[in-house]
């Protein structure tokens, strides 16, 4: 079966036609794009602090001659105050800096949020990712509130009136990484073209969540994010929205819990989230084996989200119409999609992917 015939069959909502029944056109997209973040805000992902907030940062510590004395490594302690709250919180960023991409001139960025602390890491590859000329910014999640049902009792959450924001651990998470950035881009060193938000499962939710939200994220790479992330949500396999809130309720806001056995009822599905980062390039990278995510229903996502940039009127990619095959690569000029070998994983395959779209 064709995949659009695939999509069909799901009964959709339309990512190209307003709430109230309107249709969208290139002057009106900005419009309904906000339209698709504030439905995400109120029934998942919850509603997070806007500010303004003002980011400082220092080095507690740092190498300039790693990786064979290619590499400047440091380990910073971000600061950010909310004007608004007057809520000051701090967490730790390891920054790698490849020493002749400087030399040239600025140089692109991934802020990568880990599930882990060390660098390097086995989801982080530091040399390869520096030696292609690329800068990376980890930040470590639990740092910013622990990935537990704590009752918004750790971290950033235990700061703010759950009554005013009801954001989800997604959301915070998605948040540190919009702060990070505020700190990289004060150095003057990276490429403001050339920005890119990464994350792998649940950290790849919070990637796409975090590039939807802020357009200073000029590449958005969404690794094995699958249900409630990339993957449309109607009839996909393996997890579920009631099994995903039920075991996991802290990455979500009260609302989506609702809608458990109720998909064909929810006035949106993922594939409206993965366009809304259009104008900008996003791209979702898949596994074969990671059926519980299910790559098939992430690639309905992205085939969908090429008829907002051909809308803008921009190259789409060339995404066939059928499920993808192993270790096929779609990288268009404004969205891109592959399905690897293997399983559930961030590989050295998948930065490969994100490295040669980020830096052609």
């Amino acid at each position: 079966m064709k995949i659009s015939e695939e999509i069909k069959a799901l009964n959709l909502p339309d990512t190209l036609t307003f709430a109230d029944g309107r249709p969208v056109t290139a002057e009106n997209w900005e419009k309904r794009r906000r339209e698709i973040i504030r439905i995400f805000e109120d029934n998942e992902y919850g509603h997070s602090p806007k500010g303004p907030f003002t980011v400082s940062g220092k080095v507690v510590s740092d190498r300039d001659n790693d990786y064979a004395n290619k590499v400047l490594t440091e380990h910073c302690l971000v600061t950010s105050h909310d004007e608004t709250e007057g809520v000051d919180f701090s967490w730790p960023v390891v920054l790698h800096t490849p020493k002749k991409a400087l030399a040239d001139g600025k140089c692109p960025l991934i802020v990568f949020i880990n599930f882990r602390d060390q660098t390097p890491d086995s989801y982080m590859p530091v040399e390869e990712i520096t030696d292609s000329g690329v800068a990376v910014a980890m930040i470590y999640y639990n740092d910013i509130s622990k990935d537990e049902h704590d009752n918004w009792s750790t971290g950033v959450a235990a700061l703010y009136d759950r009554a005013k924001y009801d954001w989800s651990k997604i959301g915070m998470w998605a948040w540190s990484m919009q702060r990070t950035l505020d700190y990289c881009m004060s150095l003057g060193r990276y490429d403001e073209s050339r920005i890119g938000s990464l994350g792998h499962s649940r950290l790849g939710k919070t990637s796409l969540w975090n590039g939807a939200n802020d357009t200073r994220f000029k590449y958005v790479f969404v690794n094995d994010s699958g249900c409630s992330g990339d993957a449309v949500t109607r009839h996909k396999t393996g997890e579920t929205v009631e099994i995903i809130s039920r075991v996991f309720p802290h990455w979500f806001n009260g609302v989506y819990r609702s809608y458990s056995d109720r998909e064909d009822e929810m006035p949106f599905d993922q594939h409206m989230l993965v366009a809304a980062v259009a104008p900008r390039y996003v791209y979702g990278g898949t596994a074969v084996e990671d059926t519980w995510a299910d790559p098939y229903s992430q690639y309905m996502s992205y085939y969908l989200a090429n008829s907002v940039y051909a809308m803008l009127g921009m190259k789409t990619a060339e995404f066939p119409d059928r499920r993808p095959e192993i270790n096929e690569v779609f990288a268009g000029p404004s969205c891109g999609y592959h399905m690897r070998a293997g399983a559930h994983f961030l590989s050295r395959y998948d930065w490969q992917r994100y490295i040669a779209v980020l830096t052609r």
